[in-house]
C-alpha cells in the first residue's frame, strides 16, 4: 500500500492519497479543491484515481471530491448516512452510497465503513486493512477523532441555526469514543485536520497519532462518564467562523467546478469601497503606510488568510481584491479553498492613491492616555488574560455587534500580536469609525511593558 499525505496550511485540513502500486489503483481522501497535488502524485507513482471519497459533508473548506472525480473519472464514495436532511444532492451519476459496515476494494486494500456521528450526523470513519493482511493497519478518521481531540459536536447549532443538536452530537462522539477504546491499539490513525482547526478547541500539530496513543493521553478517552463528557467537549470550543454554514450548504448540493468560474478581471478602477468589499491583500505595514479608503486589510502572508476573510464576505456578493500580479494566484487558490467565486476583478497596488494611513500608539501611550480597548481575541484567549475594563468582542462578530462599541471617543484595537486588531481597525474605518488607534504589539507588548493584565 502506498500512502501520501497532504496538508493545507492555511486551513489546517489534512487530505490523503490511498494506493495499491500492483494494482495500479488509487483513492483520495477528504480532497481539498485544488486537486494538482494528487493529479501530480498519481502521476509520479503510475496510478489512476479510481475513487474520492470524503468523511462528511465538510464546513470549513470547499471540497475538491467532485472537482476530483469531474478530472479523473473516479467514482465518488459518499456517505448515506445521518438521515434526511442529510444526504448529498450531487447531479453526477457516477456515485457509491456509503451505509455502516460497508465494504470496497482499492485494488488489494480493503476500507470498512464504520458510521460515527457526533462532529455531523452523516459522519463517517474508513478502516484500511493493507493486501494480503489479516488485520486493519489504519483509521482515516475525518473529524472525529484528531490527534489529542475530538470533532467538536455544535457547528450545526452554532452556524447552521439546528437548535438542540450540540448535546445530541456530545452523547454520540461519547458513544463513539467508547466504541473505538475497544479497537488495537497499533491503528495508526489519520485525522481531517491538525492544530489551528476551528473544528476542534486543542489539535495536536502532529500529522498523524495511533489509537493506542490517544487512549494514553487524549482527554475525550480518559472521561468515562457521559454528562462529564458532554461538558468538557462542549466547554470552550472556538468561534465558528461566519462561511461554515455556507460551505456546508455548498458542499452539501454540489461545488461549482473551477472551469465553470469567470476568470477574475483586471480593472483600471476599483468600486466604490464603502458599497463593495474591497479586500487589501499587501501587508500590514504596507496598509498602514498607505491605503485606500474604506478598503480592508487582510495579508495574504497571513496563514489564516481564508478563515480572516471567511468572517468578513457575503458569499452573494462579488468581491474585489487589491494585489500584485506575483501574488494573484496565491489568492485566488486560497479564497477558492472556501468557495468564495464571486470575485468582481482586482488591481494592482502600484495602480492606485494609497492616500490613508492607520493610527498606531504603543501599549504605554495607550495606559497613560486611559484610551478605551477593543480586544477582538478569541474568548478563550480573553479568559486565559486581558486587560482591565477592555471591551471584548471577537474579530468575526464586529460587523455585527457596531452599535455596543463607542464611536464619540478614542478607540485603541488590540489582539494577540497586532494583525488581527488592524484587520477590524479596517472593518471599523470602513463602518464609519473615525478615531481608531491599533495597539502596537497587541497583548504582547501590553505584557513586556509590565502594564496591568487580569485573568478570568
Amino acid at each position: 500500500m502506498l500512502l501520501k499525505y497532504f496538508y493545507d496550511d492555511r486551513l489546517a485540513q489534512a487530505s490523503y492519497l490511498v494506493g495499491c502500486p500492483a494494482c495500479g489503483s488509487a483513492i483520495v481522501v477528504d480532497p481539498a479543491r485544488d486537486i494538482r497535488p494528487y493529479l501530480e502524485t498519481a502521476q509520479q507513482h503510475d496510478l489512476k484515481i479510481d475513487f474520492v471519497t470524503e468523511t462528511h459533508i465538510h464546513a470549513d473548506f470547499l471540497s475538491g471530491t467532485r472537482e476530483l472525480a469531474h478530472a479523473t473519472g473516479a467514482m465518488m464514495l459518499l456517505s448515506d448516512e445521518g438521515g434526511d436532511g442529510w444526504q448529498y444532492q450531487f447531479p453526477d451519476d457516477n456515485i457509491r452510497l456509503l451505509k455502516d459496515k460497508d465494504s470496497f476494494m482499492v485494488g488489494g486494500v480493503k476500507f470498512d465503513v464504520i458510521h460515527t456521528a457526533g462532529h455531523t450526523p452523516e459522519h463517517i470513519t474508513f478502516m484500511v486493512t493493507d493486501s494480503d493482511a489479516d488485520k486493519p493497519m489504519a483509521l482515516f478518521t475525518g473529524d472525529f477523532l484528531f490527534a489529542g481531540d475530538v470533532g467538536r459536536p455544535d457547528l450545526l447549532e452554532e452556524v447552521a441555526g439546528q437548535a438542540d443538536t450540540r448535546e445530541i452530537g456530545a452523547k454520540q462522539q461519547f458513544a463513539n469514543v467508547q466504541r473505538f477504546k475497544q479497537m488495537p491499539d497499533y491503528l495508526q490513525v489519520f485525522p481531517g485536520h491538525g492544530a489551528g482547526s476551528a473544528c476542534g478547541k486543542a489539535l495536536g500539530a502532529v500529522p498523524s497519532t495511533t489509537l493506542g496513543y490517544e487512549k494514553l493521553f487524549n482527554p475525550a478517552f480518559q472521561i468515562d462518564n457521559e454528562d462529564d463528557f458532554v461538558n468538557w467537549l462542549l466547554d470552550g470550543q472556538p468561534e465558528a467562523p461566519h462561511y461554515f454554514a455556507h460551505m456546508k450548504q455548498v458542499n452539501k448540493e454540489a461545488p461549482t467546478l473551477l472551469d465553470e468560474l469567470d476568470k477574475p478581471q483586471k480593472l483600471d478602477n476599483l468600486p466604490d469601497a464603502s458599497e463593495s468589499l474591497v479586500i487589501d491583500t499587501r501587508s500590514s505595514e504596507a496598509f498602514r503606510e498607505g491605503h485606500v479608503k474604506n478598503t480592508i486589510n487582510i495579508p495574504i502572508s497571513s496563514n489564516n488568510f481564508a478563515t480572516y476573510a471567511g468572517w468578513y464576505i457575503d458569499f452573494s456578493e462579488p468581491i474585489y481584491l487589491i494585489v500584485g500580479n506575483e501574488m494573484l494566484n496565491e489568492v485566488l487558490d486560497a479564497l477558492r479553498a472556501i468557495g468564495v467565486d464571486k470575485i468582481g476583478g482586482y488591481i494592482a497596488p502600484d495602480a492606485l492613491e494609497l492616500s490613508e494611513t492607520v493610527t498606531e500608539m504603543t501599549a504605554q501611550a495607550i495606559h497613560e492616555a486611559d484610551i478605551q480597548i477593543l480586544d477582538v481575541r478569541g474568548l478563550d484567549e480573553y479568559k486565559s488574560e486581558h486587560i482591565p475594563d477592555v471591551i471584548h468582542i471577537h474579530m468575526g462578530k464586529v460587523p455585527q455587534q457596531l452599535d455596543h462599541i463607542p464611536r464619540d471617543e478614542p478607540l485603541a484595537v488590540q489582539c494577540g500580536g497586532g494583525l488581527r486588531s488592524q484587520i477590524v481597525l479596517s472593518i471599523l474605518e470602513r463602518a464609519g469609525f473615525t478615531n481608531v488607534i491599533n495597539l502596537v504589539g497587541g497583548i504582547d507588548a501590553w505584557q513586556k511593558a509590565d502594564l496591568p493584565l487580569v485573568q478570568e
